[in-house]
């Protein structure tokens, strides 16, 4: 049994997400939430925010135990690179030039599914 919980137009770079989920990639979910609140990292904490939340999804609606689950499957993907909202910012390089600031996002998607009895 697995269960998938998704964040969406997270206002951070997908590549700084990346260094944190591959910290807690194939861990169990009391062990990654544990590393996750002593990560020094400002993306561990909407990581963190979404492991809680499939773990929620599956005691509420599936009736799986916190002790049985692990991280799975853990992906972060980029977003749009303006957010809705936020506008162009103009960056004046040099010489007479325009260079555009890059607000990036990112997509964050987790999977955890129950451990086997047998392991």
């Amino acid at each position: 049994m697995e269960v998938r919980a998704q964040a969406k137009h997270i206002s951070m770079s997908a590549r700084k997400v990346r260094r944190v989920i591959d910290q807690v990639r194939g861990m169990d979910v009391v062990g990654a939430l544990e590393v996750l609140c002593f990560l020094p990292h400002a993306a561990a904490h909407p990581v963190e925010k979404l492991i809680r939340s499939a773990v929620a999804n599956a005691e509420e609606n599936v009736g799986l135990s916190r002790e049985n689950l692990y991280i799975s499957h853990i992906v972060a993907d980029e977003g749009p690179g303006v957010m809705p909202g936020k506008g162009r910012r103009p960056r004046f390089g040099g010489r007479g030039r325009y260079r555009p600031i890059r607000k990036r996002s990112s997509h964050i998607a987790v999977v955890l599914s129950e451990l086997d009895e047998d392991m």
